[in-house]
């Protein structure tokens, strides 16, 4: 049957700006590709995944009893010999007890997050809307490497960076930047500026009291990783003098404890901040505490070397390892005129001819591999068993090894062994799910549509059992690219 005009796009639109085809989707995105995921741009941001009610905020509050458990545990254990009645060694096993429950909360909630994330890559019929939420979120990365942030980046996720996706990219940077997770991440909550009046008593204490902890004083983690990650980027016209002037300005941004009298996580603490007016890529910002900050973000987000930057990131996501400069040239001119319009920038992405070369030249990340694999089969994981499988194939859920998120890149992903690794999921899934296909090659053809060659096809289709069919069509190159 000869294949209409329109079936090699709607391929495209499902599994190349999507996650995957899942049942009729690629059928559904013939009528219209580019309608079809024109639709799913809206203003209200992306899907929010379940986190069992919990906010960062009660998160939070959560970690802080954690940790006073920990420390209570820690101060008050009995000495050894201290067992003749029994009731200190009662005491030390409630204080364990309490430490373990704490313990469990945290080992619960991260994977807890990233199921019910995976379900939604699984699950959603808006592939092309899922994918964006998943860039920005690598692109703003906080890592459940840290203690502090495990039980935190799911909340980070739906709080500041979905709700803001399709909006202006200045207020996703302010949303995340002052996020808790990210002021915790990298550690923007312990800054000090080295004038301000809490360095100045800490110094004139520190004579007085040789036990007291050792001073705080400036972090430039998170100025620098927004300089260099999530705005101008490397190149981008800034030196260190930069960061260190912005990481001053920065000074004040921190978590609220249980003691400050505010309904806000984050709290600016004037005694903390940096005094005086700070000078940030050839730009003055006067004195004025939290609002300086503010407006070096605000500036930040419309240098022109932050669109170029961060549409190179995107074409190079959606499209290419090597972006063509026409299609980046293409978004910049769209982000400049609209003022940072993200919905805007991902119609232009939409109606560029780039994007939709047939040739696929992007390969799956681990987490696309396993997404795709669910979707392609009609089926969603137990339990643990998508994290299960990511760990074991070097992308763990929420565990990005740096600020720079997971490489966007075909190179760290293809290497021989990551490829076995990739057939042994292959052939799990589908000893588990293909009993249950009644046709491979009719799934193969609904997965991956006008892309799926005759050469595959043919082998699918001669495979001695329907779980090696199925693993063959996982493992097929148009399926492992996009």
């Amino acid at each position: 049957m000869a294949l209409s005009p329109r079936a090699l796009d709607a391929a495209i639109a499902a599994t190349r700006f999507g996650l995957g085809a899942r049942g009729a989707e690629i059928a559904e995105a013939e009528k219209d590709p580019r309608g079809y995921l024109t639709a799913q741009i809206r203003r209200e941001g992306a899907d929010i995944f379940p986190t069992g009610g919990d906010t960062s905020a009660v998160r939070l509050a959560e970690f802080r009893d954690y940790r006073r458990e920990r420390q209570m545990a820690g101060r008050q254990a009995p000495p050894p010999d201290s067992t003749s009645d029994g009731k200190p060694m009662a005491a030390a096993r409630e204080r364990d007890d309490a430490v373990k429950a704490a313990q469990q909360f945290i080992r619960r909630k991260s994977p807890m997050d990233v199921q019910a994330r995976t379900q939604l890559g699984v699950t959603t019929p808006a592939g092309f809307r899922e994918r964006w939420a998943l860039f920005w979120a690598n692109h703003f990365t906080v890592s459940a490497i840290k203690v502090q942030t495990a039980t935190l980046v799911g909340p980070y996720e739906n709080e500041a960076i979905r709700p803001y996706v399709f909006g202006r990219f200045a207020d996703l940077l302010g949303s995340v930047e002052t996020h808790p997770a990210m002021l915790l991440y990298l550690d923007q909550a312990q800054s000090v500026g080295p004038n301000s009046p809490a360095a100045t008593f800490q110094r004139r204490g520190a004579g007085q009291d040789t036990q007291q902890r050792p001073a705080r004083g400036l972090n430039e983690n998170l100025a620098r990783e927004i300089l260099e990650l999530h705005t101008v980027g490397l190149g981008g016209g800034y030196a260190q003098a930069d960061v260190t002037e912005f990481a001053r300005a920065l000074t004040g941004l921190s978590i609220a404890g249980p003691r400050d009298p505010v309904q806000d996580q984050v709290v600016f603490r004037e005694p903390t901040h940096e005094p005086g007016e700070r000078h940030v890529m050839g730009v003055r910002y006067a004195a004025g505490g939290r609002s300086q900050a503010n407006a070096i973000l605000t500036d930040l987000a419309a240098r022109p070397a932050t669109a170029r930057f961060v549409c190179t990131k995107i074409v190079r996501h959606f499209v290419a390892d090597d972006p063509p400069p026409s299609l980046v040239a293409r978004l910049e001119t769209t982000w400049t005129a609209t003022g940072g319009d993200l919905g805007r920038v991902a119609e232009t992405l939409i109606e560029a001819p780039e994007a939709w070369a047939p040739q696929p030249a992007k390969f799956k990340t681990p987490y696309e591999f396993v997404v795709s694999s669910y979707r392609a089969l009609g089926v969603t994981p137990r339990g643990q068993q998508a994290s299960v499988a990511l760990n074991g194939l070097g992308q763990r859920p929420f565990g990005a090894p740096s600020p720079k998120g997971w490489p966007d890149e075909a190179a760290p992903w293809a290497a021989s062994d990551a490829i076995v690794k990739r057939l042994q999921f292959a052939q799990g899934l589908a000893a588990m799910v293909g009993p249950n296909v009644q046709d491979p090659v009719a799934l193969a053809q609904t997965t991956l549509g006008a892309r799926l060659s005759p050469a595959a096809a043919l082998a699918i289709s001669r495979a001695e059992s329907r779980p090696e069919a199925v693993a063959l069509l996982l493992m097929s190159p148009e399926f492992q690219r996009r």
